[in-house]
Order: C-alpha cells, then sequence, then structure tokens
C-alpha cells in the first residue's frame, strides 16, 4: 500500500538521510576507495578505525566486531563463564545487556536502578554470590553510570566490569570517557547510534593486551593463524567498508554530540513543568542517544504525541526480567520496583542533529496542551 503524505510524521523520531548528507560526498569517495582495494575483509581501514577509536575513547585498543551484540557476548565467552556462573546487571536495557550473559551458559542477575535510569551502586554487594564474576553496568541513554563506585565494589570482590557502552559513545563522567573505565567495554554503531555503520557495527574497547588479543581471534572463528584454529568461535567480524565509512564520521562525532546536548537543554527548558526530564549530575556528561522523558499518563501522551505528527517511542516497555525469555529466572514485578516503575513512564522524543527548534516547539506545544486539557 502506498504511504500518503499526511501519514509522514511531522517530526520522525530519526532523520538518518538528512544527517547522511552532511558527509555524503566523503561517504561516497571512501566507498569507491574500498571497492578499488580489493580488500573488504580485515584491511587497513579496520586497522586504522581501531586505533582511531581507541584513541578518541582514551583506552589502549579496540577491536572491531560485527556488532554491539556479538561485542558483549565474546568478551563474557572469553572469561569462560559457565551454568555455574553469574553475572550483574540492569534490568532495563535492550534485550542484549542480559541475552549476552545467557548464551555463556552463566545466569543475569539484575539489580534495580536508581533514579537516572542507570545501575544503582548501592544495591551491587547485595547480589554478589560466591558465583559472580562480572558486572556489566549500562550507560543507557548514553547517561554515564556510576563508574567510580561500580569499579571500587568489582575491585573489592575480584569481578571483571565489562561497560556497555552501546548508547554511550562520546559521554564522560569527571573528564573520561566511557569505554576507558572498565576491564573492556562494548560499543554498537547501529543506524540509530551516534556514531553509526549503514547496517550493523560494533567495537570492544579495553587497557587489557590479552583481552585485546583474545578478542582479535574470538571474532574471527577462533583462527590464530589462517590455517591454526585454537577454540571454535564466531564469525563477528566488522567489516573493511563499514570501518571506513565509520571512519569518515568519526571527526564529526564531538560537533554531533554536542548539537545533541543544545537540542536536549532546549527540550528541558521547553518540557520541565510537565514531564520529568533528565538533568545531568555532577561530572556527567551526556550523549543523548535517546532523550527520555518521565511522564505520568505515558501512554495517553504518546498516543497524543503520535497523533500530532510526532514519533514517540518507548526503550523499553517491559524490563528484561519480566520477558519471557527470563521467566525460569523466577523474578517478578516486585523484585524491582524502580525498574517496573520507569518501565511505564518513560517516553524517548525525536532527537537528532538537524533537528529544527520549530520541530521541538511542535513536540513541547502537544505536550502541553495534553496536560493542560
Amino acid at each position: 500500500m502506498t504511504k500518503r503524505a499526511s501519514d509522514t510524521p511531522v517530526v520522525p523520531y530519526a532523520a538518518l538521510a538528512e544527517l547522511t548528507s552532511v558527509v555524503k560526498s566523503e561517504l561516497m569517495g571512501v566507498f569507491e576507495d574500498v571497492l578499488d582495494s580489493g580488500q573488504y575483509i580485515m584491511g587497513q581501514e579496520l586497522e586504522a578505525f581501531e586505533r582511531e577509536f581507541a584513541a578518541y575513547c582514551g583506552s589502549s585498543y579496540a577491536v572491531g566486531i560485527a556488532n554491539g551484540t556479538c561485542a558483549l557476548h565474546l568478551v563474557l565467552r572469553g572469561l569462560g563463564l559457565s551454568h555455574r556462573d553469574e553475572v550483574i546487571t540492569a534490568p532495563n536495557s535492550f534485550i542484549a545487556s542480559a541475552s549476552s550473559i545467557a548464551l555463556t551458559g552463566a545466569t543475569p542477575v539484575f539489580v534495580d536502578i536508581q533514579p537516572d535510569l542507570n545501575m544503582d551502586p548501592d544495591l551491587i554487594e547485595a547480589a554478589i554470590t560466591p558465583r559472580t564474576k562480572a558486572i556489566v553496568p549500562v550507560h543507557l541513554t548514553g547517561r554515564p553510570a556510576r563508574m567510580n563506585e561500580i569499579l571500587d565494589i568489582a575491585g573489592r570482590h575480584g569481578l571483571f566490569v565489562l561497560e556497555d557502552s552501546a548508547q554511550a559513545v562520546g559521554s564522560s563522567l569527571e573528564g573520561r570517557r566511557t569505554g576507558s573505565w572498565g576491564d573492556a567495554a562494548c560499543f554498537s554503531m547501529h543506524p540509530l547510534k551516534n556514531l553509526h555503520s549503514f547496517g550493523d557495527g560494533g567495537m570492544i574497547t579495553t587497557d587489557d593486551e590479552a583481552v585485546r588479543d583474545r578478542m582479535m581471534v574470538a571474532r574471527n572463528h577462533g583462527l590464530s593463524a589462517r590455517d591454526r584454529c585454537d577454540y571454535w568461535s564466531f564469525n563477528c567480524r566488522l567489516d573493511e567498508l563499514q570501518a571506513a565509512l565509520l571512519r569518515v564520521q568519526l571527526p564529526y562525532l564531538d560537533a554531533w554530540t554536542q548539537e545533541r546536548r543544545e537540542l536536549a537543554f532546549r527540550y528541558n527548558d521547553l518540557l520541565r513543568q510537565y514531564v520529568g526530564v533528565p538533568e545531568e549530575g555532577p561530572g556527567e556528561f551526556c550523549s543523548y542517544q535517546t532523550y527520555m522523558v518521565q511522564a505520568d499518563r505515558r501512554d495517553g501522551l504518546q498516543a497524543h504525541l503520535i497523533s500530532g505528527g510526532v514519533q514517540a517511542l518507548v526503550h523499553y516497555p517491559t524490563p528484561l526480567h519480566l520477558q519471557p525469555a527470563a521467566k525460569e529466572l523466577g523474578y517478578t514485578a516486585a523484585d524491582f520496583p524502580m525498574a517496573v516503575e520507569a518501565a511505564g513512564r518513560i517516553l524517548s522524543l525525536p532527537l537528532y542533529p538537524g533537528l529544527s527548534h520549530g520541530q521541538q516547539d511542535r513536540v513541547a506545544e502537544l505536550v502541553a496542551r495534553f496536560y493542560r486539557d
């Protein structure tokens, strides 16, 4: 069925083609360069992007991976986890945060969140058992988790810390970028991320040379040499073409992040009297991959916005511990009340470089009208 013009949102949730147009000529140039090179996997573009991305994050090493989920799974699998082990994470993330743990055979163990929607460090130690092997904090929406406290706890208990930085490229805490805090970190470069591939892409960062070396082998079938397989693994390589296209965008990332931040602060001023807005805490620098408010009568507000031409989404309506896949873990809604409450209030509004003030005003006008009427 042909989509009618009136069905097109006045304010779409994302405008990927519009942002791409800013660098389209550069993208097309490197596209042709890669085609002409005849090197499409594990070549110079990937090696260069890994160096540049590691430098950007302030980490020693970076390893290109096919997507953010594979990155999480490969790092956790590299810890040698088994069905006897447990890994702590947050219950209000995307499925991959928990599935990457479960697919190693280990058990995801959740702790509740704090008002900023990130894992509450004050609840972590109560969840630690002799079976706990790692903590996976999630920098949700691009807002950095409380890494100092998490690392202190991990250090006391000898636990590996893996940052789920899927939404947080360019974010920082106390001047230190996400991706440089934990023993390793994993990034997604899905098209909706702030630094995005044209398809799927991901990255692992670490200061640990042994982790880097293990991931270089693990992403490539477990091959330490062309004809030597050290262990069974997966094909999780980042393609040469995606690496080249990502390299084009990386120098623009800070400017795009600054534009996101300015738009987020403007939203805050427009919306604060009607909904809960994401106020940054001391030392936090949020990249606002998602601009998420907390709203009374959220479902009604979402329907009102959509009817007014604003594409508003919910990330995520069902916490991980209440997903059908997690049924065997035995959790109930009462176990993590903050996460459950937030799931009924959160709403993601359009925010991206190129969003106009007029479009923001349209969003704010609809929000105000909903709560005034």
